[in-house]
């Protein structure tokens, strides 16, 4: 029998779903971002917002709407085989090729590196660390039906703790006034801060985190999409309510520092350099402890929500076996560093953050197209066309012809928006393709994600009693 979500489980959900989000990018990149905007750390950060607040949420709500039963399902209304492809390639990018990994190396770097003896290189002290790091995370993981409590009851009000107390001391004693901004944050501030928004890969999480609070959801018995889009909105507000304010709260910190600690190399230097301003030696403590704390969280996640997924894939893996094959995985990947990650991760990126973006924007049209296949067909097809010479830019290739065509020909190109008109043309095209080929109108979402590989994911997250859904 449906009911609804008591408000006190819709709080924790809120801040479950703000500890899922904040992990190892949400910290280092607001406060780079404050630095380098200097006196337009307020337009940057807007721009940052946007896609580090706004387009994660609104992907969780695009979930709940859809009615599908899972990401695959979402993207099946493109087609089966890219259903199967985009989800496999966003599972794999959220987690053991960059986001899982991220969060081990950004915890040694900020929170164990500063406290080890100077040395030229600090391999192995990386490897043990990212070794106990995924170890305690794939514990942690193994019941995924118990990640409410580990993360929600416990894990978040100790993150929201320790983060706290670094964001009171920047905002009430401020280091020092804004300074002139770097030269890319000098003209088109909100955009830069737009695109720095895709490094915390949070919308690439967003859909999957949104299977994780459906299924929370549902095991209270909280039915039928009008029940579930109430809960689910009152805890997008509350995650988003705390996001806002701490990325914010970041970006000012990084901003006002400038001119007393001086431009720093990355966002783990700033956040170090601004906890020994304030707290000393203890300053080091501090953030050791937000960092692991904050990054564990969101590696726990991770684990649980790619887990689930590969295992409807393989049922005849376990979820146990896969999650720690997954946590080992990642343990080896984050050996590499965090500025390699960094700059593996952004053509990737580049790549896939425009899709998942029509991909979400076409889940609230699709009433107005009626699900018709050409409608998606025609805005992905453009959208990845573009996007994809985004990310063979951001690799470092140059592609003269192409690259002067597009600035020429399409609007908003130079701030990584040019997709948006091909996105347009392609849905207007494929509209009048079924039209005038009389297709039929698209399967409704019961049906779209009553496919048999939808089904068998299901079937084997509710024999698993995952918390991906049922």
């Amino acid at each position: 029998m449906s009911k609804k979500a008591p408000l006190s489980f819709v709080i924790i959900l809120g801040a479950m779903l703000f500890a899922l989000f904040f992990g190892a990018g949400n910290l280092i990149f607001p406060p780079m971002l404050g630095q380098m905007a200097g006196s337009n750390v307020w337009s940057a950060n807007a721009g940052f917002l946007v896609t580090g607040v706004g387009l994660p949420l609104i992907a969780v709500a695009s979930f709940v709407f859809s009615g599908e039963r899972d990401l695959r399902g979402m993207s099946n209304r493109v087609n089966p085989t890219f259903g199967l492809i985009f989800t496999v390639v966003l599972y794999l990018a959220i987690g053991p090729f960059f986001a899982m990994p991220r969060t081990g190396s950004v915890s040694f770097e900020i929170g164990v590196k500063p406290l080890l003896p100077a040395a030229d290189s600090h391999h192995l002290a990386l490897a043990i660390f990212t070794i106990i790091f995924f170890g305690i995370a794939c514990l942690l993981s193994l019941n995924p039906t118990r990640i409410i409590d580990v993360v929600g009851r416990v894990l978040t009000p100790l993150k929201l703790t320790f983060i706290g107390v670094l964001v009171a001391a920047a905002l009430i004693y401020p280091i020092a006034k804004f300074e002139a901004p770097d030269a890319s944050y000098a003209a088109n501030a909100f955009f830069k801060g737009f695109q720095e928004g895709y490094l915390t890969l949070d919308a690439l999480a967003a859909v999957i985190f949104g299977i994780i609070i459906v299924g929370a959801l549902k095991d209270r018995g909280v039915e039928g999409r009008g029940a579930l889009m109430s809960a689910c909105a009152k805890a997008i507000l509350i995650a988003a309510v705390l996001l806002a304010f701490i990325y914010t709260s970041l970006a000012y910190m990084g901003a006002s520092s400038v001119g007393k600690l001086g431009v720093l190399g990355n966002g783990a230097d700033v956040l170090a350099a601004v906890s020994s301003h304030y707290f000393g030696a203890y300053g080091s403590v501090l953030l050791g402890l937000m960092i692991t704390v904050a990054c564990m969280t969101t590696c726990v996640g991770l684990i649980t929500s790619c887990s689930t997924f590969f295992h409807g894939l393989f049922p005849k893996l376990s979820y146990k076996k896969i999650a720690v094959v997954l946590a080992a995985f990642s343990a080896l990947v984050a050996n590499i560093g965090l500025n390699g990650l960094i700059k593996v991760s952004v053509p990737v990126l580049m790549m896939l953050y425009p899709l998942v973006i029509a991909l979400v924007i076409l889940t609230f049209l699709h009433p107005l197209f009626k699900g018709r296949k050409e409608v998606y067909q025609g805005v992905m097809l453009l959208t990845f066309l573009v996007s994809l010479f985004d990310g063979i830019k951001a690799a470092g290739i140059e592609l003269t012809a192409v690259e002067h065509v597009f600035a020429e020909i399409l609007p908003l190109y130079s701030v990584g928006l040019g997709w948006l008109l091909p996105a347009i043309v392609g849905g207007v095209g494929g509209l009048l393709v079924a039209k005038f080929t009389g297709k039929p109108e698209g399967l409704t979402a019961r049906e779209t994600s009553s496919d048999s590989a939808s089904k068998t994911t299901t079937r084997v997250n509710a024999d698993k009693g995952s918390t991906a859904g049922d």
